[in-house]
């Protein structure tokens, strides 16, 4: 099927699941024309420790977008994330030629921000202008056409280890796709749930995922702080499968159906059934002893991303206050207990101003897939990373002996 708008793929590479979404560009938008998923186990807190499981786990969740869809997909814009993610902000100045701002001068006074003493084992993912200051004019944010001899420019800089992204390269590369661009996880999800006037008050964003919670700190418009804490909503399931003495894939169930991060909004007379190990019988447990085991760990995460946000600085101009977001965040009682750490108003995101099929996306675990889509119909970029030279022959034979397999 072949479609007439330029068609974009976001890949969320996670802990716990592996999505592909698939977005057409159109007139008014991005339309959300496919969707596949897969349960991943080739990563750890965000970083890929089993290529060959990620791989199968990126391939599942692409085909299962190709049907969707119908569309064959080529490149994607794959996210990451992982406790290697550093974020600071720079600053560079440039002379201006000619008496008035081009974008030459603009370009030059972003690459002297980037101009740091970065380790050898360090790459920069993004380079993310936040202001710039035009003579002793400042808080410009578009300095282009205006007269003045220097520029300065005030940029927030994202680095990630060269290991990793280059093991996200590879993954995407062994399916046959080329990658678009790496994107931060956390930037992309603020494309998806937030919005303009919450940018401009000043607003933090916390992404929990399965196995890491992104942090991204907005003010005055523009992005302050970024970071990436080594730890997710997989904690919380081992903590149920421990305290409850329940298999672990018992305990993600028991934590979507049951759980409670916040226990006062729980019946005391309310009772659960808890499958057994070794062949034991379920027992029935009271959803207070769930929730008693659930929100000491969501108060945890969440005091850590409050660490981060105070070491930002930007505590005290976050006027919109947090927003959640990310598959954790859909367990019930999650603003409550939020609310209590921050002290400030919070809102679950789901991710908004998309068409097509959004009702199936508009979920805060496809948040991140859905950014990585929006970030792709704004990028101008060419291809940055191309595949290695794969034989078409060897690519349908594979794909016909995987589907052998999974019928005989």
């Amino acid at each position: 099927m072949t479609r007439r708008g330029k068609v974009i793929v976001g890949l969320d590479v996670g802990t716990t699941k592996t999505c592909a979404i698939v977005g057409e560009v159109t007139n008014s938008g991005v339309d959300i024309i496919g969707i596949g998923t897969h349960p991943s186990s080739g990563l750890r807190k965000g970083v890929v420790v089993n290529i060959d499981n990620t791989v199968e786990a990126i391939r599942r969740a692409v085909e299962e977008a190709e049907l969707m869809s119908g569309c064959e997909i080529k490149s994607v814009y794959a996210g990451i994330a992982g406790s290697h993610i550093q974020g600071l902000n720079s600053h560079g100045i440039v002379a201006v030629r000619g008496g008035e701002v081009d974008e030459n001068d603009v370009r030059r006074a972003i690459d002297a921000a980037m101009a740091l003493a970065i380790p050898l084992d360090r790459k920069v993912i993004h380079a993310l202008p936040q202001y710039y200051i035009v003579d002793d004019q400042d808080g410009v944010k578009e300095p282009i056409g205006m007269a003045g001899v220097r520029l300065e420019s005030k940029v927030h800089v994202v680095l990630g280890a060269v290991t990793s992204i280059q093991n996200i390269i590879k993954s995407v590369s062994r399916v046959g796709l080329d990658v678009n661009d790496i994107v931060l996880e956390p930037l992309a999800s603020s494309e998806a749930v937030l919005d303009q006037d919450e940018l401009d008050l000043g607003v933090a964003l916390i992404d929990i995922g399965g196995g890491t919670t992104d942090v991204v700190v907005f003010a005055e418009g523009s992005i302050k702080h970024t970071a990436v804490l080594p730890m997710g909503g997989i904690y919380v399931t081992n903590d149920i499968a421990v305290g409850l003495r329940t298999p672990a894939t018992e305990a993600e169930i028991i934590k979507l159906k049951y759980g409670c991060a916040y226990t006062p909004l729980i019946p005391q007379e309310e009772t659960i059934e808890v499958p057994s190990v070794g062949g034991r019988s379920p027992r029935r447990v009271s959803r207070q002893v769930l929730g008693e085991i659930i929100q000491p760990r969501c108060e945890e995460i969440l005091s850590f991303a409050h660490r981060e946000i105070m070491k930002s600085g930007y505590e005290d101009l976050l006027g919109a206050g947090i927003v959640l977001t990310g598959g954790t965040s859909m367990i019930e009682g999650s603003i409550e207990v939020a609310e209590s750490v921050f002290n400030m108003p919070v809102r679950i995101g789901y991710p908004v101003g998309v068409g097509g099929i959004s009702d199936i996306v508009k979920s805060p675990m496809y948040a991140t897939g859905v950014g990585l889509v929006v970030h792709g119909a704004k990028d101008r970029s060419p291809v940055r990373f191309k595949k290695g030279e794969i034989p078409m022959l060897r690519k349908i034979t594979a794909r016909m002996k995987r589907w052998f397999n999974d019928f005989f």
